[in-house]
């Protein structure tokens, strides 16, 4: 099934963006974890559309309602089912969908698919709204992936032709991934918040959207992690990552401008600090032969503009086989970047979840271990 990820620690996303509830299940957690909602809400927030003019009028509250795998405020072991429930949806601004082909969409490509039977309420199972389950999950893995002293963080690296300060790949700190989450811009550099948010504005007012380049850490991914060929850890993270939509690209470490380089500068010297071995440079993102080397595991995530615009755009009759103008109603953020981060982390947390599991066992996760 295609909404099925992981082979040890798996998820499954059910929904759809109008229907009564999108959600998640998960299998394959250890039992006895104390989950922390305070924490796992903040998450939720996140991802939530702010009061910005460039984002989405549509006001979801993301609350999670757990229907089981859940007792006493524990796993219990078995499959953990969250709900959340669409209580915003304006499903008559998506009428001239029956026909109108959306530039960008994934309406033709699912017609074809579904045979016309799919759901184009917002944009059925394709849309955006899917998320929300995924951030769910990444909480819960973060919660596993911070008793092992493995954190996850990211930043707005680029809004369309604007550049923040990229991580240092080689010392990247736990407390400069932290302080990102609390930002609802989160950049290295203070003074992008505000170029960025006028880059989006700007396009905005202009009827049209920007996309940007998201720049994701994991830190403390132990050494040995991986395996080399299909089931190492670029595979694993690249294969969920490219399932969160509008996302067009991955790259690791220094990703495809490694490419320029000579072999001399592109390799990343070892020395050693006594007790552990390191690399002088990063350029290989933390990863060689698919398996973790110690090093922060670096990566960037490309984002396209949000396809649903306020342009007039040409586009197909797809009953009457001829070609139309649509010009797209509802509510649409004019960039889905800054709501991209928390989906990136939460992802990543569950492909390194799934990876440790699958390496190590479950009883790395249990509690008293």
């Amino acid at each position: 099934m295609s909404s099925i990820f992981g082979d040890h620690f798996k998820i499954s996303i059910f929904g759809e963006s109008h229907g009564a509830a999108v959600g998640v299940v998960l299998d394959g957690l250890p039992s006895g974890i104390l989950l922390d909602f305070d924490k796992i809400s903040k998450e939720m927030g996140r991802r939530r559309p702010n009061t910005g003019s460039y984002s989405t009028k549509r006001k979801e509250p993301d609350e999670v309602e757990i229907l089981s795998g859940l007792y006493q405020g524990k796993t219990t072991g078995t499959p953990l089912c969250a709900m959340i429930r669409n209580t915003d949806t304006h499903s008559a601004d998506y009428g001239d969908m029956e026909r109108l082909l959306r530039p960008g969409h994934a309406d033709l490509t699912g017609y074809l698919r579904y045979k016309g039977f799919q759901d184009i309420r917002g944009g059925g199972h394709f849309s955006g709204r899917l998320t929300a389950p995924i951030v769910f999950a990444g909480a819960v893995a973060r919660h596993l992936l911070n008793e092992q002293d493995i954190t996850i963080g990211a930043h707005i690296d680029t809004i369309h032709d604007m550049k923040d300060i990229s991580f240092d790949k080689t010392s990247v700190t736990r407390e400069q991934l932290d302080a990102l989450k609390d930002m609802d811009i989160p950049v290295n550099d203070k003074a992008c918040r505000e170029a960025f948010l006028q880059i989006i504005e700007e396009a905005r007012s202009r009827g049209d959207s920007v996309g940007g380049i998201v720049e994701a850490a994991i830190i403390g991914l132990p050494a040995g992690l991986g395996s080399p060929l299909f089931d190492n850890v670029e595979a694993k993270l690249s294969s969920i990552l490219f399932s969160i939509p509008a996302v067009k690209g991955v790259e690791f470490g220094e990703g495809f401008h490694i490419a320029e380089f000579y072999g001399s500068e592109a390799n990343d010297s070892f020395y050693t600090n006594g007790e552990t071995i390191l690399t002088r440079t990063n350029n290989n993102g933390g990863i060689n032969g698919g398996i973790a080397n110690g090093m922060p595991v670096t990566l960037r995530v490309a984002i396209k503009p949000t396809a649903s615009i306020a342009r007039e755009q040409d586009t197909v009759d797809i009953k009457a086989m001829e070609n139309s103008v649509l010009k797209i109603r509802g509510r649409h953020d004019a960039c889905i970047v800054p709501r991209a981060v928390p989906v990136i982390e939460a992802a990543c947390a569950v492909a390194v979840c799934d990876l440790l599991i699958g390496q190590y066992g479950i009883e790395t996760f249990c509690e008293g271990n």
